[in-house]
């Protein structure tokens, strides 16, 4: 199936494509990451376990969401569904416990190279789990190292 603006009238990808991010062009993946951020600092103002269900319900959502539109669209994980990005973002920043623009870009950062590196287990479970849990949990997982790389780095650096 060609994707196109029209594609984002059926609300399944609508939600799937990022609210319109994964259309982007280039780097898909990195638009809707930047979506993550933007709705992560947005939600920092809520006590943790607000976030925290909100990330829960998004995951547990996005299984559904984004094997549905991979099955419409009749593909693994199309590079435009970038709601897992988004979710993933949303997981890391939970580790976040104060508003901080330079702690969002590190964690930012460190996500994508996550991603798009796929260190043991992030490749595994991109091929080997299919669906929508499959889409999710690799984004999870470089969600988690990234946000045990930024606890790591505000140890060593307390400033960030």
């Amino acid at each position: 199936m060609r994707v196109t603006f029209r594609t984002l009238l059926d609300p399944v990808h609508f939600l799937a494509f990022g609210f319109g991010a994964g259309l982007a062009p280039r780097a898909p993946g990195t638009a809707g990451s930047v979506v993550g951020i933007g709705i992560a600092w947005a939600l920092m103002p809520l006590p943790m376990p607000v976030r925290a269900a909100i990330v829960l319900v998004a995951f547990a959502g996005g299984i559904w969401v984004c094997g549905e539109s991979a099955r419409r669209l009749d593909a693994h994980d199309h590079p435009g569904i970038v709601l897992d990005e988004i979710v993933a973002v949303l997981a890391a920043a939970l580790v976040l416990v104060q508003r901080s623009l330079p702690s969002l870009f590190l964690l930012f950062v460190l996500f994508r190279i996550f991603d798009i590196a796929k260190p043991w287990p992030i490749r595994d479970v991109d091929h080997r789990l299919g669906g929508g849990l499959g889409i999710m949990l690799d984004d999870l997982i470089a969600a988690l190292y990234a946000a045990i790389g930024l606890a790591a780095i505000r140890v060593l650096l307390p400033t960030i």
